[in-house]
């Protein structure tokens, strides 16, 4: 069987089974690389491949290099063999294969990371003020940066809201198809309503041209924002109030879960705002929440307290 063929029709299984657009894109991507290393090396029929094959594309993953010239985190180097263990491990299964050959792929170690930047409330609101919200742009774009603050929500599911999806009622946010293709509400807040509503009634009808289309937020053109563009549009805000952090969109993601756990909310329903499906995925913003950390510090750390012998 052709390695072409078979991962085709890996594919093609995911696409049946119901799985995301997300994860199919990434799979095909992932998937692409290990066949053209495999054509690299004039290996074109799946039962060419043999573990040392494999072990050899982990080596290649290791050694490879980014266009910075920095080595590939451990964490993209799994992330780069988890389709194609399981591509095996599919054809094992369905008896293209005798056996699984990747069983004895280790996948590495991934490092435990925190976000390297996150915002302070002042930091925040400075951002918050930037656009201009006398120009029509500069009023989408407060509205945008107020969602993305309330709701915590990725860049992607911003662009995909519609305009029924906030309910200004209720104050919720309908996200349809997050990540996993899994629907959720989200709290809105007062503040991110009211600049919505503002959008809504002063900018969005100019900026539709008549067009009837769904997005919530809608470019120059009157079509969706791409993602790229919001990318950009985001980042620029933030390296014009707070130039010493870098981030875009998920920077204000990560903020608001940080800031909330700062303020005394329970991990199980930031897990459930940001759309979490497991709970340790959460826990990495509990070590960048640092308040209550310090609070324990300073109140049981032997140098800090009155009697310590360093004090003077």
């Amino acid at each position: 069987m052709k390695t072409t063929d078979a991962v085709a029709d890996y594919l093609t299984w995911f696409e049946v089974h119901g799985y995301s657009k997300g994860t199919l894109r990434a799979r095909r991507y992932y998937l692409a690389s290990f066949l053209c290393f495999l054509d690299e090396r004039e290996v074109f029929d799946v039962e060419s491949i043999s573990p040392s094959v494999l072990d050899s594309y982990q080596r290649h993953l290791y050694h490879q290099k980014k266009a910075n010239g920095l080595p590939l985190s451990f964490r993209t180097q799994a992330q780069r063999l988890i389709p194609v263990k399981g591509l095996f491990a599919w054809l094992a299964r369905t008896g293209e294969l005798p056996y699984d050959l990747s069983i004895s792929v280790a996948l590495p170690k991934v490092e435990h990371r925190v976000p390297e930047a996150v915002l302070s409330i002042e930091e925040v609101e400075a951002i918050l003020a930037g656009p201009d919200t006398t120009t029509s742009l500069g009023l989408r774009d407060r509205a945008i940066l107020e969602v993305f603050y309330s709701t915590a929500i990725r860049r992607a599911e911003l662009l995909h809201l519609r305009v029924a999806d906030v309910d200004h009622a209720r104050r919720t946010v309908f996200v349809r198809q997050g990540k996993g293709s899994r629907d959720r509400f989200v709290p809105i807040g007062e503040r991110a309503c009211h600049w919505v509503q503002r959008y809504l009634d002063e900018v969005r009808p100019e900026l539709e041209r008549g067009r009837a289309h769904p997005a919530l937020f809608l470019s120059v053109t009157g079509g969706g924002i791409a993602p790229d563009v919001m990318s950009r549009l985001v980042s620029a805000y933030i390296q014009a109030a707070v130039p010493a952090k870098k981030g875009s969109c998920h920077l204000f993601r990560h903020t608001a879960a940080t800031l909330m756990l700062d303020a005394g909310a329970d991990v199980r329903h930031i897990a459930e705002m940001l759309g979490h499906q497991k709970l340790e995925t959460t826990m990495t913003y509990t070590r960048v929440s640092m308040v209550k950390l310090q609070e324990v510090h300073a109140r049981c750390h032997p140098a800090e307290q009155p009697r310590g012998t360093g004090r003077r």
